[in-house]
């Protein structure tokens, strides 16, 4: 299938279910919240381009559906494992211990990934801050750094970098965008320490009492699940291994790695603790959510990805630069899902390169020194620009949620958004400028 002879209307599907993903829970919260109602929506728009595969490029639908598997088995074990490990007991809810936790939560975030880390860490950082007033600007910095900026160094990170790794991207490779990481977050740290510090001071001027003798107050700090982390310790060893045997020309046998991380998940659930589990109010629900919207995705996608690189192959195409590539990433994640983007500009990046979108395609991106800065111009901005919206990332909206059910008050919508184009929109520049110019 090559896209130069694609018919434009193969690209409709793809831009309705986004408009739906970004749009459907702002305009029918209460609708979209079922996931039977997200299935049939994922299943009306994706049958025509099913139906358009299945008849002219079956192949191409045999190949989404390995790549979807890999993808949803390894995102579904990391949400199924950690969602058994618990953090008993509460913080002193000073600024030290909040930036401390933020800075953990942004190193986690690349092993557990940012829905990962965001779940074990933002209830016992609310536990922390119970006793403050001002709270909202915790979450904020929390979503900012722990559900987005943090995962940018591993493909456990975060969704897009976990299929840039699934497309032959070797494991180790986003280590090298450790500058960019370090600078970025070591900001938005610095930064939430001095505002959370403002923030406490206030709450000791209006406050009666002493609020900073109040925050001190906390009870016995205690990690639970040992079965879940050793079992989490073998899925990532896992992952590591297979992505080496392929990289040295050896590749385990097909769906091996899949099969073996389904059983090292079973295990983690059935071994584990389902009291552990209540505590953290584990459910299904939101893996089942990704699953059926990543689905579609891969299926309406196919017919973009081929198009976008053969437009990227025509003189006359727009992008070309690391800058423009972060930029225009980074946007379009700030208001749809940042994985499909993600594999949008990598297919476009390859066009300019005369490479396929097929196989281990955005691999050999990495491996070539002038497309890997576009690579690198792509992972980043896919990640970083996802903390702009509530909906740029799947864990922004969740911590929102968990926070307002403990009291806190969030921002709306384009309430958060001002906080994002004042805090991060001028990071953002700062990080074009130092890595991206060329």
């Amino acid at each position: 299938m090559r896209g130069a002879e694609l018919p434009l209307v193969t690209a409709l599907p793809f831009v309705v279910l986004l408009l739906v993903i970004a749009l459907a829970p702002l305009a029918a919260p209460r609708w979209w919240r079922h996931n039977r109602n997200k299935a049939l929506v994922a299943l009306l728009v994706s049958a025509p381009i099913l139906l358009y595969l299945g008849i002219h490029a079956p192949e191409s639908l045999h190949e989404k559906f390995h790549e979807y598997l890999g993808f949803i088995v390894v995102i579904g074990a990391l949400f199924v494992v950690t969602g058994g490990i618990h953090i008993q007991g509460s913080l002193a809810g000073t600024p030290l211990v909040n930036t401390g936790m933020l800075g953990i939560g942004a190193v986690l975030a690349n092993l557990l990934g940012t829905t990962g880390a965001s779940v074990l860490l933002i209830r016992p950082l609310l536990r922390a801050n119970k006793r403050r007033k001002r709270v909202a600007h915790i979450v904020i910095f929390f979503i900012f750094i722990v559900a987005n900026c943090g995962g940018l160094l591993t493909p456990l990170g975060d969704p897009p970098l976990l299929l840039g790794y699934l497309k032959g991207v070797p494991f180790d490779w986003t280590l090298r965008l450790w500058p960019q990481w370090l600078m970025l977050n070591g900001v938005l740290v610095v930064l939430f320490n001095l505002w959370d510090q403002w923030a406490l001071n206030r709450d000791e001027k209006e406050l009666p009492g002493s609020q900073h003798d109040e925050v001190l107050v906390h009870e016995p700090l205690r990690i639970q699940g040992g079965v879940e982390m050793v079992v989490l310790l073998g899925i990532i060893l896992t992952i590591v291994g297979a992505g080496r045997a392929a990289a040295a020309g050896q590749p385990w046998t097909q769906n091996v790695r899949e099969l073996l991380i389904v059983l090292l998940a079973l295990f983690g659930y059935f071994a584990g603790s389902g009291e552990r589990r209540a505590k953290n109010v584990f459910t299904f629900s939101p893996i089942i959510e990704v699953a059926v919207l990543f689905a579609a995705i891969f299926v309406t996608m196919t017919p973009v990805l081929e198009m976008l690189n053969a437009w990227a192959q025509q003189p006359a195409f727009a992008l070309s630069t690391p800058v423009q590539f972060f930029w225009t990433t980074g946007a379009l994640s700030s208001v749809l899902d940042n994985a499909p983007t993600y594999l949008a500009f990598a297919a476009s990046a390859a066009g300019l390169h005369g490479v396929a979108p097929h196989g281990p395609y955005i691999g050999t991106l990495a491996l070539d020194p002038r497309a890997a800065q576009l690579l690198a111009a792509i992972s980043t901005g896919a990640v970083f620009m996802g903390a702009n919206t509530y909906i740029g990332n799947a864990p922004n909206f969740m911590v929102k949620a968990i926070a307002e059910e403990n009291g806190v008050k969030m921002p709306s919508f384009f309430g958060y958004i001002v906080y994002s184009l004042g805090i991060l929109l001028p990071l953002f520049v700062l990080v074009s400028l130092v890595f991206f110019r060329s």
